[in-house]
């Protein structure tokens, strides 16, 4: 099983997080080594995958939040594991929870305020993007849990890159230009760089914020991604969780 981590969180020995690939279980096409329940793959097997990766993790499923996640703003704050409803961030206190966060392409953020012990996971594709949900997360961690942008670091677990994210002109007008590139008529979305720079005006050093170069789309072996495989593709999982309570 491969599982990819981070630099930048494994510097802090109270947090484990993990990236879940398609790597494991000596799994088949299309599905993979797939965590998602939601698409056409067997759920057995899918059982089987979430609680080998979790055990890497030192967690049991029990122990993790999940959410429906519906590309909106909406944001659980949860003091278990279990499935928490509709929304695209979750946020906990609780030591031992665990938080997952699916993907296969759309950035997947992660957030320790290493002073307050407070963890978040963030889905935000363009939808959520737009709707700024990483900055809402921010400010809710600031205003609901005075958490200092200084203390905290993140992690842009592996997503679709720039130069792949293909949009429509529709979407495209929807962002500032900074974040579009137009490369023979067609329209390129830079996400990750959109939420990087949500992260570094909110007040993040930018020394705190690891933003992963390994593209979903480009690195067909090892990653999921729904915009290269379309319907017959799994998901990857990213959870974050600060250890203790088991």
């Amino acid at each position: 099983m491969v599982v990819l981590k981070s630099s930048l969180l494994n510097m802090f020995p109270e947090i484990s997080f993990g990236f879940s690939t398609k790597l494991g279980l000596n799994r088949r096409p299309p599905y993979h080594f797939n965590m998602s329940l939601s698409v056409d793959d067997d759920s057995q097997l899918v059982k089987e995958n979430r609680a080998a990766f979790f055990s890497s993790l030192g967690l049991s499923e029990d122990k993790v939040a999940f959410q429906k996640q519906v590309h909106e703003d909406g944001i659980s704050i949860v003091d278990k594991g279990g499935f928490c409803g509709e929304s695209d961030a979750i946020i906990t206190s609780q030591p031992g929870v665990g938080i997952a966060v699916s993907s296969a392409d759309c950035p997947a953020i992660f957030i320790y305020d290493t002073s307050n012990k407070i963890i978040a996971g963030v889905h935000s594709g363009w939808r959520s993007s737009e709707k700024l949900i990483l900055k809402k997360t921010l400010t809710l961690l600031k205003n609901s849990f005075t958490s200092k942008p200084e203390n905290l670091v993140a992690y842009l677990a592996p997503s679709i890159s720039g130069k792949s994210y293909e949009v429509g002109k529709e979407v495209a007008d929807r962002f500032d230009k900074k974040f579009i590139s137009l490369v023979a008529e067609r329209y390129y979305l830079d996400l990750p760089l959109f939420n990087y720079n949500i992260m570094i005006e909110f007040g993040l050093k930018k020394e705190n914020i690891q933003i992963s170069n390994v593209c979903t789309f480009e690195n067909k072996e090892l990653l999921h991604s729904y915009r290269r495989e379309g319907l017959k593709s799994g998901r990857a999982l990213g959870v974050i969780a600060m250890k203790g309570k088991t």
